[in-house]
């Protein structure tokens, strides 16, 4: 794997837009950022008094928020994943993948498990991160499931076991939570032996996942923002699940995320026309002025290129053989 150090980089070059942070709220299970879109993040199992910024984050460019993913503070770093997501989120992509329904009696936020639960018999599966009620659906269907937690309960790993289980599962599901706690780039690693399904709100949706080991995206839609802001300002965890969010599962095989990728690039490449061509009529007639909509051209000319090296790198792996190589 490459420096880790790069795995964020490709978060901020995707992340840099010119909105402005509409609200930032930090309830007890979940931390949102709204700007145009709206992006989550888990918030930090940490108490603390002292947050210095408090009240001063409404109007801030979204760019700056969310380059907090790389800083080690929890509360910080939490704040800039749920920036990142709300700058995917407003992008309008092509959404990707399968919309998950609770199936009978599971309970809503165990809607990925149950997805792959036909996949699952009679595999050494490992969960990075506790999920309520997984325990008990497990035993219901008799799978075993070694769950890893930094704040271990009954019948959970710590921390360090990590470096023991994920080498020897076959299948992985990691919590997006380990994005902003640092921990995703070493996870990822020890997994790549293991389908490896990235989960949970917290979830970037972007195809260069594919390049870092990751098999499966499980993150969500928001299908309620008013249902969603409420859920997280009174402190809601899996309620989320209920009436705001639904999953959606994206594979990421090599042929799936190459489509995504070009549908992707198509959507960019007509902004950045779009945009070129704003800016030519503008300057046309106000040849000493900024063109405003500069900073959106550039983001766009930023976005593009990492969409197309993650092209360039799957075709580079794997070929299809009837199409014509990319210039």
């Amino acid at each position: 794997m490459s420096h880790p150090r790069a795995f964020y980089e490709l978060l901020l070059d995707y992340a840099r837009t010119p909105e402005l942070v509409e609200e930032v709220l930090i309830g007890q299970v979940w931390t949102l950022c709204r700007a145009g879109g709206a992006g989550l993040c888990m918030t930090p199992q940490a108490y603390t008094r002292t947050l210095p910024w408090a009240g001063t984050l409404r109007g801030n460019p979204l760019a700056e928020l969310a380059s907090w993913v790389m800083r080690f503070e929890p509360h910080e770093a939490a704040v800039g994943m749920a920036a990142v997501n709300a700058a995917l989120a407003g992008l309008e992509p092509p959404l990707h993948g399968q919309i998950l329904e609770p199936a009978g009696d599971a309970q809503a936020n165990l809607a990925v498990f149950e997805h792959f639960r036909p996949q699952l018999a009679g595999r050494r599966i490992v969960v990075v991160g506790r999920y309520p009620g997984l325990h008990e659906w497990a035993a219901r269907h008799d799978l075993r499931m070694d769950v890893l937690e930094r704040e271990p309960a009954a019948g959970d790993w710590p921390d360090p076991a990590a470096e023991f289980l994920l080498p020897e599962a076959d299948w992985v599901f990691l919590t997006a939570s380990s994005i902003p706690n640092k921990t995703f780039p070493r996870l990822a690693e020890l997994s790549r032996d293991a389908t490896v399904v990235l989960m949970g709100p917290t979830t970037p949706w972007i195809p260069d996942l594919v390049h870092f080991g990751i098999d499966y995206l499980a993150g969500v839609e928001v299908v309620a923002a008013e249902t969603l802001r409420e859920v997280v300002a009174e402190g809601g965890g899996v309620r989320l699940f209920d009436a705001a969010v639904r999953y959606r599962v994206a594979p990421l095989s090599p042929t799936a995320t190459r489509e995504w990728t070009r549908a992707l690039i198509v959507h960019t490449y007509a902004d950045k026309t779009r945009l070129t061509r704003e800016m030519e009529l503008w300057y046309e007639t106000h040849p000493r002025q900024r063109y405003p909509g500069y900073d959106r051209l550039e983001a766009v000319n930023r976005r593009l290129s990492r969409l197309d090296t993650c092209f360039k790198t799957l075709w580079d792996e794997r070929p299809p053989a009837t199409e014509t190589p990319p210039p």
